[in-house]
């Protein structure tokens, strides 16, 4: 399953982890992704939505 919200479409960014040696290694941050069931065009969909997107109001919860 894609690691992608389905409002605004946030996705993993990539970087490196640097040691105290100034070694680096690959690493991804993952996005805060919450499933959750919202109304979406009048129906009830499951989604996986990050919490930016939940705190800011543009889903609306099932209840």
């Amino acid at each position: 399953m894609a690691q992608r919200c389905d409002i605004c479409g946030k996705s993993p960014s990539v970087g490196h982890t640097i040691s105290h040696a100034h070694n680096l290694t690959r690493r991804r941050w993952l996005p805060n992704l919450v499933s959750m069931r919202a109304q979406i065009a009048g129906k009830t969909r499951r989604v996986r939505v990050c919490t930016r997107c939940l705190k800011a109001g543009k889903v609306t919860k099932v209840i």
